[in-house]
């Protein structure tokens, strides 16, 4: 049996390439059927902000990355509360519809369920 994996992504989308990386590695796992989760962390959940403007960075656009997530069963998506708010960003605003919004202690209990986890 395959090992799960938890990718906690914690940088903006044009901050490097932390957040493409991420995304990556989640599809990757998804086309090969892996148990894979992904959480939205610190200014990770930037990415999930609706309306961002990719080209005025000159940067390739990652909603179709985000929105492909589930055709590769990837459908494990989590984002941090505390950090979404801290960051001006409201819940009922993120770009994802089947996230699981959670809360500091239930991610100590998430990152728990995993066998591996990887944090970019």
């Amino acid at each position: 049996m395959a090992k799960s994996l938890l990718l906690i992504s914690r940088q903006a989308p044009w901050s490097g390439p932390g957040a493409r990386e991420a995304l990556d590695i989640v599809l990757a796992g998804g086309a090969f059927d892996l148990p894979i989760g992904l959480l939205f962390l610190d200014d990770g959940v930037f990415q999930l902000a609706a309306g961002q403007n990719a080209k005025a960075v000159q940067q390739k656009d990652l909603s179709a990355n985000l929105q492909a997530l589930p055709m590769f069963g990837i459908e494990a998506l989590f984002v941090c509360a505390q950090s979404a708010a801290e960051r001006g960003i409201a819940a009922d605003a993120l770009a994802l519809d089947d996230l699981t919004v959670l809360a500091a202690p239930d991610i100590t209990a998430l990152i728990d369920r995993y066998d591996q986890v990887i944090t970019l």
